[in-house]
């Protein structure tokens, strides 16, 4: 079993910055692939990164491509999304997610097996 708990959100400009922390609990979030998903009302929940359980492997959605890096401390149990040149479109409930299995780097929300609570994001124009 592993909790998830965001931090990190807020309100920001447009071409600003945040960095969201995703603390784990439990002794085997190494073993954890972990992903960070996004939503606004009325949409789907839609991925944005994820990162390997070993941290050598990242995979992006296009939309955030080359402005928004995960990576993960494993020593602390948490796991990052610094968000940089951030736009409206951006604005969100965002979403950490671990994955037991260490065979891929998961963009479905059906191949996550615990989620956080969500930290929201707003990026005024």
């Amino acid at each position: 079993q592993v909790q998830l708990v965001e931090s990190g959100g807020g309100l920001v400009q447009a071409g600003g910055s945040l960095r969201l922390s995703c603390a784990a609990s439990g002794r085997t979030f190494s073993s954890y692939a972990m992903g960070w998903f996004r939503q606004t009302p009325g949409k789907e929940r839609e991925f944005v990164a994820a990162i390997s359980w070993r941290g050598d492997m990242t995979y992006y959605a296009d939309s955030v491509k080359g402005r928004f890096t995960i990576s993960r401390d494993n020593a602390k149990n948490t796991v990052y999304l610094q968000m940089n040149s951030l736009k409206p479109e951006d604005t969100a409930v965002y979403y950490c997610a671990a994955d037991s299995s260490r065979l891929r780097i998961a963009k479905s929300v059906y191949e996550y097996d615990y989620w956080g609570q969500g930290t929201q994001v707003t990026v005024s124009s």
